[in-house]
């Protein structure tokens, strides 16, 4: 079980929590990373979401989940980064990109504030030490084949700021 710290509009915490799955009430926000890895040939890791997950089962994204109470989300990206892909991250090497407030998009309801992260990494990717089955596989990709998987509808659409954001 999760349980998520509650801010408001402004990234204040507001001293109170949820556990994962209940309903945000509105004018409250989780925090939630987005996570990309790119190596030195400009390619990006990129996953496919294992069959059994409720949203968005067997579609390719990047890294990315809830911020657990009490984590930053330096500390949640590269936990959410080892559970998922087994690769440890070194902290040195990543930035936050950007940073969004979600409320509602596209009929989804996000109500989070979510940093999106980018790191440098120049290693293996290693499924069997993740520590969840959340995803299916993993691969380095060049943005020409992030758009083929976009453009072909496999690719989580939300992620569309990959193209103006991260690899611009």
């Amino acid at each position: 079980m999760e349980i998520w710290d509650l801010y408001d509009k402004n990234r204040v915490f507001t001293g109170k929590t949820i556990v994962r799955g209940e309903a945000i009430p509105e004018g409250y926000y989780h925090l939630a990373v987005h996570v990309w890895i790119r190596n030195s040939k400009g390619e990006y890791i990129i996953s496919q979401r294992a069959a059994d997950k409720k949203a968005y089962p067997l579609m390719w994204e990047s890294v990315g989940g809830g911020v657990c109470s009490g984590e930053d989300t330096l500390t949640a990206a590269l936990r959410e980064v080892k559970e998922e892909i087994g690769v440890d991250l070194d902290p040195a090497r990543g930035h936050i990109a950007f940073t969004r407030r979600r409320d509602i998009e596209r009929g989804k309801v996000y109500r989070d504030i979510m940093d999106v992260w980018l790191f440098e990494y120049d290693g293996d990717i290693d499924l069997s030490r993740a520590t969840t089955k959340e995803v299916l596989q993993s691969h380095w990709m060049t943005r020409a084949e992030v758009q083929k998987m976009y453009d072909d509808g496999t690719f989580i659409q939300s992620l569309d700021y990959f193209f103006t954001e991260i690899d611009k």
